[in-house]
């Protein structure tokens, strides 16, 4: 029997919205998973390997006697080769808008989904192009508050928006779940979309 929603394992509220523009019904779970990158590891392994994680680590989170299927995803910002984690703090989120400034920088989501037919994962990858950045707005952006917590230290679908002057890839998976790969995943186990009117959080 094909589920009528999926368990989200994320946190992300960008995800959250993703999910509901194109009216998937879901609840959440709370995961938690060691994010280090093994030495040696290439970004897009590193990747697909978290949303790896993140989906057995719903699956073990899943509520018993559940059969729904597990949607996690994992976001990375790429440069040179590179893995741009969530900045420590002020001088770390403003080196890395730095690095960032006036060049073209990867952004990779790997998005899984554990379910019947086991776990299935899926990549994006974008190419996002910076215009050269003042220290005055690298600074200004990082008082907005909102890079504290993004990969990279931006985020393209709030304020750091006006730092992009090109984009060739796929617009929701720099937000953190590229709905082609999604819907191509969720087909698989049966989940329907464009339920808009049960697009909230399943069951709220």
């Amino acid at each position: 029997m094909a589920a009528d929603f999926v368990y989200l394992a994320s946190g992300s509220p960008r995800r959250r919205e993703l999910l509901t523009q194109i009216g998937v019904p879901f609840q959440l779970l709370n995961v938690a998973v060691d994010e280090s990158v093994v030495a040696g590891e290439a970004a897009e392994a590193y990747v697909v390997r978290l949303a790896h994680l993140k989906a057995l680590a719903g699956l073990r989170a899943r509520p018993s006697g559940e059969t729904a299927p597990i949607l996690a995803a994992d976001t990375s910002v790429v440069l040179d080769g590179a893995v741009l984690v969530k900045p420590t703090d002020r001088a770390d989120g403003e080196r890395m808008l730095r690095q960032l400034s006036g060049r073209t920088h990867s952004v990779l989501t790997a998005v899984a989904l554990a379910g019947a037919l086991g776990v299935q994962a899926r990549l994006s990858r974008s190419d996002v192009s910076f215009r050269v950045l003042s220290a005055a707005e690298v600074a200004a952006y990082w008082d907005t508050g909102e890079p504290h917590d993004k990969a990279g230290g931006y985020a393209i679908q709030g304020a750091g928006a006006v730092f992009v002057a090109d984009l060739r890839g796929s617009y929701s998976g720099v937000m953190g779940l590229p709905l082609y790969e999604t819907a191509e995943l969720l087909a698989l186990q049966g989940v329907p979309r464009w339920r808009f009117a049960a697009g909230r959080e399943h069951g709220r």
